[in-house]
C-alpha cells in the first residue's frame, strides 16, 4: 500500500502529528509512506524516519506550479491520502489526485470530497490537536484489513531529531560565545508568535526575565527566533544588559539550529508558538505563556510543563489582535510570575532527577 500523509501547516501542530505519523508506521511496515507538506514543516522533522519520502507543496504558488504538484501526485498513485489539516484545500487536491480513499476530519464543506469522513468534534469546545491527529491514526489502523501492530489508544509521546548538520551548526554558534556563557546551564526563551501579536509577550517583560535568570540564577540565557523575530530578540538582549543574555538573531535562520539549541537548555520560556513543541520531545521542561489562545487547543499532558494565562473576563478570545486594543492577557502578566515559574520548574526538575 501507498500512503500520502498531508501535515499541518504549523510548526508546533507538525510537532504535535508525530506520535500518529509513529503509529502509522508502526502498523504499515510495509507500506510506502510519504509525507506531503510546506518546505519549512519538513525542516522540523528532519532527521525522524517515520516515513520513507517528503514532498514539498508551497501551496501559496501560482496556478501553474499547482499544476504541476497535481500531476506529480498523480504520477505517484497513492492509494490512501490521511488528511491531518482540516483544510478545503488538501482534501480538494487529494480528490484531484485520484487517491481513491481520503481520510479526514469531516468540517470545513469538505465532507463530499472525503471517502472516509471521521465526524467533527464541536467546534466550540477546545479539544487537543495531538488527539485529534491520533484520531484520525486510529481510524487509519482500526480500517486496516490487518491485525492492529500498535496498542490502542495511541501513545501521545511526540517525537524529533537533530541532525548531524544541525548539530554542527549548533557548535559553531557555541564555539563563537564567551567560555562562561558555555560554562553555565542554558535557559531559552522564544518570543515567537506567527499566529499574531496577540500572542507576544511584551519585550521589556521577556528582558527583565532575561537579565534575572542571568543574575539571581547565574544561568546563561539564549533568545531563540525566527526571521520575524530577529529584531525583537536583539531588543531583548539590549535591554537585559546582561553577559550572559544572548540571541541566535546573527545567525542564519533555521529551525534545526533552534531544535538543537533547545535540546541542550535546561530550561524553554516560550509563547504558545511552534518551538514551545520542541520541548518535549527533547525531555526539557517548558513554561509557556498563553494570553489570546485557549490551552487545551494545544494541550499535549507534557507532564514537564508549566502554563502560565491570566484568568480575564475578556479571554481567551482567539483573536489575532486584541479587539479590546489593551492587551491585558499578556501585558498584565508579569516578568516576576513568570520568573517564579522558572524557580519552581528548576525546582522540580532536580527534585525528580535526584
Amino acid at each position: 500500500m501507498k500512503i500520502a500523509i498531508f501535515l499541518p501547516n504549523w510548526i508546533g501542530d507538525a510537532v504535535m502529528a508525530t506520535p500518529a505519523l509513529q503509529a502509522i508506521r508502526q502498523q504499515f511496515t510495509g507500506s510506502e509512506i510519504v509525507t506531503i507538506q510546506k518546505p519549512y514543516v519538513a525542516d522540523v522533522l528532519e532527521g525522524l524516519d517515520f516515513v520513507d519520502r517528503k514532498i514539498a507543496w508551497e501551496t501559496k504558488q501560482k496556478l501553474v506550479p499547482q499544476v504541476r504538484f497535481l500531476n506529480q501526485l498523480r504520477r505517484e498513485r497513492f492509494d490512501v491520502a490521511v488528511l491531518f489539516p482540516n483544510s478545503f484545500r488538501s482534501a480538494w487536491m487529494s480528490f484531484l489526485a485520484g487517491i481513491p480513499r481520503r481520510i479526514g476530519i469531516s468540517r470545513d464543506s469538505r465532507h463530499w470530497l472525503l471517502t472516509d469522513p471521521i465526524p467533527m468534534k464541536n467546534r466550540s469546545e477546545p479539544h487537543p490537536a495531538i488527539d485529534e491527529y491520533l484520531r484520525i491514526a486510529t481510524y487509519l489502523i482500526e480500517r486496516s484489513q490487518q491485525e492492529a501492530k500498535v496498542p490502542l489508544p495511541l501513545s501521545r509521546s511526540m517525537s524529533l531529531s537533530v541532525t548531524t548538520a544541525e548539530q554542527k551548526r549548533w557548535q559553531l554558534f557555541l564555539d563563537k560565545q564567551s567560555p562562561e556563557f558555555k560554562s553555565l546551564p542554558m535557559i531559552c526563551l522564544n518570543p515567537g508568535g506567527a499566529f499574531g501579536a496577540a500572542k507576544h509577550w511584551p519585550t521589556a517583560h521577556f528582558a527583565e526575565l532575561a537579565r534575572r535568570i542571568a543574575m539571581e540564577l547565574k544561568r546563561s540565557v539564549l533568545v531563540v527566533c525566527g526571521p520575524a523575530e530577529k529584531a525583537e530578540a536583539l531588543e531583548i538582549v539590549k535591554q537585559a544588559k546582561h553577559p550572559m543574555v544572548v540571541s541566535l538573531a546573527a545567525e542564519p535562520p533555521h529551525l534545526g539550529l533552534t531544535k538543537a539549541a533547545i535540546r541542550q537548555a535546561a530550561l524553554l520560556v516560550s509563547t504558545d508558538s511552534g518551538p514551545r513543541h520542541f520541548a518535549a520531545p527533547f525531555q526539557v521542561p517548558v513554561v509557556t505563556l498563553f494570553g489570546p489562545t485557549h490551552i487545551l487547543w494545544s494541550e499535549t499532558f507534557y507532564e514537564h510543563g508549566k502554563h502560565l494565562q491570566l484568568d480575564l473576563d475578556c479571554g481567551p478570545c482567539q483573536q489575532r489582535v486584541c479587539p479590546l486594543g489593551h492587551h491585558r492577557c499578556m501585558k498584565d502578566l508579569g516578568a516576576n510570575q513568570v520568573f517564579q515559574a522558572v524557580v519552581s520548574l528548576l525546582n522540580q526538575s532536580s527534585t525528580n532527577a535526584a
